[in-house]
């Protein structure tokens, strides 16, 4: 990506206790060389996680060039949903601007220059109020290098103080929200409002143990976000000692480089199709979809199963 220079933009990672993950991770941050690094990091949950939640502190911290380095090491378990949130508290009382990656999002190297361009760029723009650094939309060949969704995507992202201060964990003033026309209108499907107000409710009662719904659901009420024109960062995380990504279809995808300048859209308009996309690709959209033909054929089961039955027929010609 031509153009665009590093700014002085500090990182703030997220670690547990996957050391291999960590070091990965940490190489593509040390390659962008931040000037401040903010290293958060969740205490073990049991004895036997002690030694690995050790080795990830110390691969986070491995830094070899003029760094200021500053940790917020958990001396006890407070899962995801108290330590992400708590630590993004503690990153902006110290920063008025910053990119977060967690130990399994892989950045390729545009994905530290775009995010400070746009922090840069829209600093001041109280309608933006998260970077992203993925896509899914199915488009391609944009004449933008970017575009805005109503979705904040936080596998690889970056935003403003001004912005999180809206942030509340507990969703305080989501009862009085969820009546409101305003809320129905935030969607674009029946699919998504069913989703979004059922996640939101679960949200607010607990009864979720993640911090990112109401940072969605802050987000979405409060303006909206950037989503680069290609993918950035790649979710390298899976497998046991995943906290919640254990096998999502969108894990693995390859992050892609910003080979020209940085071409910006000439309104700030939400693109609805890419947020389509993005409910179908990174949610449940699809499966929502499939699901909601399947009950619809199931509700006639007459024409239902004379489809079956020929199907069947034509298997064993």
């Amino acid at each position: 990506m031509k153009g665009v220079q590093v700014l002085d933009v500090p990182v703030l990672f997220i670690v547990y206790r996957r050391p291999a993950l960590t070091a990965r991770v940490f190489d593509a941050i040390a390659a962008a060389r931040p000037p401040r690094l903010f290293i958060a990091a969740d205490g073990p949950a049991h004895a036997g996680e002690v030694a690995s939640c050790e080795a990830a502190r110390q691969a986070a911290a491995a830094v070899t060039w003029p760094c200021q380095v500053t940790t917020d090491f958990a001396a006890e378990n407070l899962g995801c949903r108290r330590r992400v949130s708590s630590a993004l508290d503690w990153f902006f009382d110290a920063c008025e601007a910053g990119i977060i990656l967690e130990d399994d999002c892989l950045p390729s190297p545009d994905f530290f220059r775009f995010s400070a361009a746009m922090l840069e760029r829209y600093r001041h723009d109280e309608r933006i109020v998260h970077v992203s650094g993925e896509t899914y939309r199915r488009r391609r060949g944009s004449a933008c290098s970017y575009y805005f969704s109503k979705y904040a995507l936080i596998w690889g992202w970056a935003t403003w103080r001004r912005a999180w201060r809206s942030f509340d964990l507990d969703m305080r003033n989501w009862p009085a929200f969820r009546g409101q026309p305003e809320a129905d209108a935030l969607f674009d499907t029946r699919d998504e409002r069913d989703y979004w107000l059922g996640t939101f409710q679960q949200m607010y009662e607990h009864r979720l143990a993640t911090w990112d719904y109401a940072w969605q659901y802050a987000c979405m009420t409060q303006g909206l976000s950037i989503h680069p024109a290609i993918n950035l960062v790649t979710n390298i995380g899976s497998g046991g000692d995943a906290t919640h990504t254990h096998a999502h279809p969108t894990l693995h995808r390859p992050a892609d480089a910003l080979e020209t300048d940085l071409r910006h859209p000439d309104w700030v308009v939400r693109d609805r199709q890419a947020d389509l996309d993005t409910f179908d690709l990174r949610f449940p959209g699809a499966i929502l979809k499939h699901q909601r033909t399947w009950r619809h054929q199931a509700g006639r089961p007459g024409r239902w199963a004379t489809r079956l039955f020929r199907r069947a027929l034509l298997r064993r010609r």
